[in-house]
């Protein structure tokens, strides 16, 4: 994860965020609901509107069928009442519906106080069951499930309650008596023997008002848990996405921090040699032309094996540069380095005039490009300090000891007789601690016993990896 320049962060590649609608794989009519919201409440109105336009005709039969059973007097406004209590309960309860996702509490609540005055002026509940029960679905859906059935049996309650007292016109009538047919103004073809409305007749009602309820509560609690998984879901990727991007800037940031030691190895270590024999070359020009142009020959093979070295470290960026992780082996896996190297090494700062005594150069390293690699930078860096800080000194050393654990490396010099620039800055040594650090390894630096400077690096040669670590 990089940052942009208004300092937010960007992600540097990979598949783009997941996001709820993606998991709950929408199909092509539910996206259009989802982007045109307007056409399922179009939809909606438009059903409940007709099936209270169609419950309506068999509200007014049914009472036409009580009627002719001598439950209401001939010419009695229960007819028109009904009707009408009927068609304006459908009307209302489908515009109410249009705020359900909004406000589904209150919707629940009108919806509730229009069945109760339904009941009480016309004596029918109509289709306010169903729009009832399609309010507790979006309660049920955008609400918890303890707040949905909480809603839902207090909605029964009262509802229950103002069916047994007021309900003249319900489901049991409207299955029982809309057939029925009068025979013009006359008696009653048969006049009932029992009472006309009674308890067990209300209690369908009730029964297919609960059914609604639950079955609203239902499919909208299974939404509500469908939409929360999907969330949870796109949350868990873009937590792993994130790490993903952590861990790829991670290993960038470790990549680039080892491309800096590299330079940092190289820059100094080449431009301390090249200064030192541009020096001697210089001096030494008149009196010994002849040294002086194997130092000017010295200096060339510096810079040119200095240009390869960064050609070759600049080549990894590469692939750092454009967000991916650099591979084992890959353009920033250097070349294995071997004990020669260390040879060619001193036998550079020999002819840059360092006097270096070795010890121990000739000793087989384990075969390890990371621990091998690490020694040679330790050796250069250790022996770029002498030349850098303790110019003059009368000698300088290395020493190399091997065991079946650990590598240790030892630089010392006996301090110099000439002003060096100052040591505080200390990169080098940072950069020692970071390559023995890498490898479990750590460094010792100081004033040396005998005056001078000293510095000791102990490297395990069995980490807990293992194996090539380059």
């Amino acid at each position: 994860m990089t940052t942009s320049r208004a300092g937010s962060p960007e992600r540097t590649g990979g598949p783009p965020a997941l996001t709820a609608s993606q998991v709950q794989r929408q199909t092509t009519s539910s996206r259009l609901l989802v982007a045109h919201p307007w056409i399922a409440h179009v939809a909606l109105v438009a059903l409940v509107l007709l099936l209270g336009a169609v419950t309506a005709v068999l509200a007014a039969e049914t009472v036409r069928g009580a009627t002719a059973l001598g439950l209401f007097a001939p010419g009695s406004p229960v007819h028109d009442r009904v009707v009408r209590a009927w068609l304006a309960g459908a009307a209302l309860g489908a515009l109410v519906l249009l705020a359900r996702h909004r406000w589904p509490l209150a919707v629940t609540a009108v919806l509730t106080v229009l069945a109760v005055l339904s009941l009480a002026l016309g004596q029918v509940l109509g289709v306010l069951g169903l729009c009832l029960a399609w309010a507790l679905h979006a309660v049920a859906v955008r609400r918890s499930g303890r707040t949905a059935w909480a809603t839902g049996a207090s909605v029964l309650v009262v509802v229950t309650v103002a069916v047994w007292w007021w309900q003249d016109i319900g489901l049991a009538e409207v299955l029982l008596w809309s057939d029925e047919i009068p025979l013009g103004d006359g008696p009653p073809a048969w006049p009932l023997t029992g009472p006309g409305f009674s308890s067990g007749r209300r209690s369908w009602t009730v029964m297919l008002l609960l059914a609604l309820l639950v079955l609203g509560g239902v499919t909208g609690a299974g939404v509500r848990a469908r939409r929360v998984h999907a969330h949870d879901l796109a949350l868990r990727y873009a937590a792993m996405a994130r790490e993903r991007d952590t861990s790829a800037a991670l290993a960038r940031s470790a990549e680039r921090a080892r491309i800096a030691r590299e330079m940092h190895d190289i820059v100094a270590h080449s431009v301390s040699v090249m200064v030192a024999l541009s020096d001697g070359a210089a001096s030494a020009l008149d009196r010994a032309p002849e040294a002086s142009r194997q130092a000017l020959a010295e200096l060339s093979r510096t810079g040119r094996e200095a240009l390869e070295d960064m050609r070759s470290v600049l080549g990894s960026l590469r692939p750092v540069e454009a967000g991916g992780v650099v591979e084992e082996g890959g353009p920033a896996s250097p070349t294995a380095p071997t004990e020669t190297d260390l040879h060619r090494v001193v036998e550079r700062f020999r002819a840059a005039g360092l006097p270096v005594t070795t010890s121990g150069l000739q000793t087989p390293l384990p075969f390890d490009t990371a621990l091998r690699l690490a020694v040679v930078r330790i050796v250069t860096e250790g022996l770029t300090n002498v030349l850098r800080h303790a110019p003059g000194t009368p000698s300088a050393g290395v020493a190399l000891r091997c065991t079946d654990t650990a590598v240790e490396v030892e630089i010392v010099d006996a301090g110099g007789t000439r002003t060096g620039s100052d040591r505080g800055a200390h990169r080098g040594l940072v950069g020692m601690r970071e390559r023995a650090a890498l490898l479990g390894g750590h460094v010792e630096a100081g004033p040396g016993e005998a005056g001078g400077w000293r510095v000791r690096v102990v490297m395990p040669t069995g980490g807990a990896d293992g194996g090539d670590r380059a």
